[in-house]
Parts: C-alpha cells; structure tokens; sequence
C-alpha cells in the first residue's frame, strides 16, 4: 500500500485537469463577453466576476468594454472567420511583396495591393452589416485603417476578437528598417531586359515611397491616439469608480 505521499501524487493530476478545465471555462466565458453587444458588456462583466474569487475575478473585472469600431472588427472575427482570414492572409502576402520589392526581387506590387484593398472593403462592409444589425454605424474609414492595421502587422496581433481600443495602421512601420538595394542594368544592350529593370526599379520606388507617406500618416495618427487613449482611460476609470461605488451602494 502506498502512503500519503503515494496518494497525493495520484490526486495531482486530477488537480491540473480541474485547473485547465476551469481555465478554459473562463476563457470561452470572456469570449461570448466580446461576442455580446457593447451596452450588455458591463453587466456581463460583473456578473461573470461574481462567479468567480481570488485573481480570476480580479482579471474579469478589469476587463475593458470595447468602442463601437474595435468591437465591430471583433465581430467580423466571430461571425464572418472567412472573411478575417482572407484579410489577413492578403495583409502578409502585400508585405511580403513589399519587403522583396525593396531587397531588390522582382516583384510586382500593385495586384497584391489592389487584392489587399478589396479584402479590407469587404471586411469593412461585413463589419458594418454586423453593426447595424445591432443598431450601431461605425465610421468606414475608422474601420478600414483598424483593419489595415490588424492586416499588415509584422506579428498577428494578440487578443483578436478581444480588442477594445482602434489601432491605427501600422504595418508598414516594420519595413522601415529594410533597406532599397539599387537594380543593377543588365550589360546587355536587349531592349526588352532594360524595359524589365526600369519598371522593377519604378516599383520599388514607389513602394518606398507608399511606405514613407504610411509612415508620416502613422505618426500623425499616433499622436492622434495618443490624446484619445488618455481621454478614453480617464473616461473609463471614471466609469470603472461609479460602478463600484454602485455595486457597494447596492449591496447594503
């Protein structure tokens, strides 16, 4: 027979198992919370911390509700995956051209853009329809640029269908770092190849040049967002202190 120890190490498992089953639980509880519409987040929120003690409430609570754009972009996640899925796919493909482009390959950019640019307008327009079923209208140009942004990040973004604040497009800040290699004009006096160099060339300089103009429009943007985000952080804590000065209130 075996002894305490020998028992314990039996029940240890079992304890794991109760863990990541709660675990994911929780996980799939937060999920429907960001499926569900804006005005319900908050009650919801608080309900599905009141189920819960210790640090996992503490994390519920502090979620935070989503604007009316990213919360659209999250449901185009949950109730139109295929559409998300191309986007993104059409977000590395446009980078990658891109990147080649200014290393030199061939490469051309302009239908992998116009691809990426049809992806975007369809996403925006799926996340609208979602929208207005729910009686919301995000801004369209609000939407397209979250969802350039989520499109061409260097890494998939954390926390999809999860988000809660825009993110303004920033995909083509990582290919500020790769330098433009000069195209070499072949020796030979061939026409047809001189023609290839020179429009391989154009591209690539217009490419740097789309990248230039992304990069001054983000850093405009940014300090845009920089202003809202404290605006919005103020305006949330402030929420965030009359909820629990209301739930204190109501429970005496």
């Amino acid at each position: 027979m075996g002894g305490p120890d020998s028992v314990a190490d039996c029940r240890a498992p079992e304890r794991l198992n109760d863990n990541a089953a709660v675990a994911g639980r929780i996980d799939k509880d937060i999920d429907a919370l960001y499926q569900a519409l804006p005005g319900e987040f908050t009650a919801s929120r608080n309900a599905l911390a009141k189920t819960l003690s210790g640090e996992p409430a503490r994390e519920v609570r502090s979620l935070k509700k989503p604007t009316v754009v990213p919360w659209a972009v999250n449901q185009v996640y949950w109730r139109a995956r295929s559409v998300y899925d191309k986007l993104m796919a059409r977000g590395r493909e446009l980078r990658t051209a891109q990147i080649a482009s200014l290393k030199g390959k061939k490469s051309d950019v302009r239908p992998v853009m116009e691809a990426h640019r049809r992806a975007v307008g369809e996403a925006v327009h799926r996340a609208q329809q979602i929208a207005a079923e729910a009686g919301l209208s995000p801004d369209a140009e609000q939407l397209a640029r979250m969802l350039e942004a989520v499109s061409l990040a260097p890494e998939p973004p954390s926390g999809a269908g999860r988000f809660t604040e825009a993110i303004e497009p920033m995909g083509f800040e990582a290919l500020a770092g790769v330098t433009p290699v000069a195209r070499q004009h072949p020796a030979s006096d061939d026409a047809a190849s001189r023609r290839r160099a020179e429009q391989e060339r154009r591209q690539a300089e217009e490419a740097e040049a789309e990248i230039q103009t992304a990069t001054r429009d983000l850093e405009r943007a940014q300090e845009k967002a920089r202003a809202a985000r404290h605006a919005l952080k103020q305006a949330e804590a402030d929420v965030a202190a009359a909820e629990l000065e209301l739930e204190r209130l109501k429970s005496k």
